[in-house]
């Protein structure tokens, strides 16, 4: 959106990219008739008094329209305005021309209501839904989640920053991968204006991606000892503090979580996650990693995958990266199936052995590593032909994917057994599942078939870097 004075008076006149407002309404759901009042009280903030939604429908050839500030009267309230008058306005404002519409006020007011229509759109575009218990939603302004009072050097906000913005570029690379759908956003708080919240990104139904999620989240709350001993490998031993009865565990939590599951049976699925986590005891400790799971095997691929993290591990200390690789082995194990979820990456959890700002840095390197280790497998495949047995197969190793998930993932379960303590949200917690599974009985592959060839690496794991 751009504004420039005539110069003559105050007339000022503001122009619009008709097809970028178009998108970003595009995005938002048909149900958010009445969330678009708060969208746009929020994007002005509460030192603006009020302002308006203004229809021009004169002689011109299209319609257009422009935000106006308190000076322009006439203009309906944002409470008159449907969102589907606004997205199923004329076709000329969903389409490529650019409209100019001039209006004779005062030019500071004028230029307040242009960045207000502005800041209106971006809100549209990062702004969500927050969910009460009842199941009703409301719009959330995009803004960081830690409590204000967190100071802005500290850990607790630099972690969500980094988060942030590599959920942001994470899922911009995997769009133009896809090059058809586009990840959703809902930014969700906690009831009753309870700090923390979370933003959850999710794709479905694209040309190559069935499902993909990237969600982050910032918790505050207090942990029953059952779950903090579902948080990390030493449980109870993490509190620093030696706990009475009944006595529950304040901490804060703040993570980003992904998977992407691809269409295509010679495209792998993708996990990482990265978080920290601090107790009110002065306790804290780093976890996460990122880990791939293909149906079939490239070892071009698996070599690339891994020596990426490799190389990461290595900016920090060469034995980092064979320690956690093999912590990913033994962490995604399905015990009761004797295999590995997928081929591994690198793992670790309870760490803090080195300055809190070194392993700052680790968690961000590893998270910016996530396309580059990712993407060209992506590319690479993404178009490969395969056979209905290659799909039927690749839906019997989801089936195992969701076994591991549910019954070992200790992200999963650590955030069921939260919901209790009114901590948590299902839908985020079990975003990481596929939308089809597979379960066959007592099923084997065929002797010498690829699918042996893989299944036999699940059961006994490889060095690939």
């Amino acid at each position: 959106l751009e504004t420039s004075s005539a110069r003559r008076g105050t007339q000022l006149q503001t122009t619009i990219s008709a097809k970028r407002i178009g998108n970003q309404l595009g995005n938002m759901p048909r149900n958010e008739k009445k969330a678009h009042s708060a969208l746009l009280t929020l994007a002005v903030g509460a030192s603006t008094a009020a302002f308006g939604v203004h229809f021009l429908r004169g002689d011109t050839s299209s319609d257009a329209f422009v935000a106006a500030a308190p000076g322009l009267r006439g203009a309906p309230q944002p409470s008159q305005v449907s969102i589907d008058e606004l997205r199923e306005g004329p076709a000329a404002f969903l389409g490529d021309a650019t409209q100019q519409a001039p209006m004779n006020s005062s030019s500071s007011a004028l230029f307040a209501g242009a960045a207000a229509l502005a800041g209106a759109f971006a809100a549209a575009g990062t702004a969500g839904k927050r969910r009460s218990r009842s199941g009703k939603a409301a719009a959330v302004a995009a803004k960081a989640l830690c409590k204000e009072s967190e100071p802005s050097d500290s850990i607790r906000r630099r972690f969500e920053e980094v988060v942030t913005n590599a959920q942001e570029s994470i899922c911009s690379a995997i769009e133009k991968v896809d090059g058809g759908a586009k990840f959703s956003k809902e930014v969700y708080a906690r009831p009753g204006g309870e700090p923390g919240g979370g933003i959850a990104r999710v794709m479905a139904g694209g040309n190559v991606f069935e499902k993909a999620g990237c969600n982050l989240s910032v918790v505050y709350g207090e942990m029953p000892v059952e779950a903090l001993k579902a948080a990390n490998d030493r449980g109870v031993d993490r509190i620093g503090a030696e706990l009475k009865p009944g006595q529950k565990v304040p901490f804060y939590a703040c993570g980003l979580s992904s998977v992407m599951h691809p269409r295509n049976p010679h495209c792998p699925t993708m996990h990482f996650n990265y978080r920290y986590f601090e107790t009110d005891f002065g306790v804290w400790w780093f976890g996460g990693g990122t880990d791939i799971t293909p149906s079939y095997l490239d070892e071009d691929d698996m070599r690339h995958f891994h020596g990426t993290y490799k190389k990461v591990c290595d900016k920090f200390d060469p034995t980092w990266y064979p320690k956690m690789k093999e912590w990913a082995d033994d962490y995604f194990l399905i015990a009761h199936r004797g295999e590995t979820r997928g081929m591994g990456g690198i793992f670790f959890d309870d760490f803090n052995t080195e300055k809190k700002e070194r392993h700052l840095d680790f968690a961000k390197q590893c998270l910016d590593a996530v396309s580059e280790a990712y993407v060209p497998i992506l590319e690479k495949h993404k178009n490969d032909s395969f056979t209905p047995e290659q799909k039927e197969w690749q839906q019997i190793r989801r089936g195992r994917y969701v076994e591991f998930n549910l019954v070992y993932d200790r992200g999963t379960v650590f955030g069921l057994k939260m919901l209790g303590s009114g901590v948590g949200r299902t839908e985020s917690i079990l975003m990481s599942l596929p939308e089809t599974a597979r379960w066959e009985y007592c099923h084997e592959p065929k002797e010498g078939s690829e699918e042996a060839k893989i299944l036999e690496i699940f059961r006994n794991p490889r060095d690939w870097a």
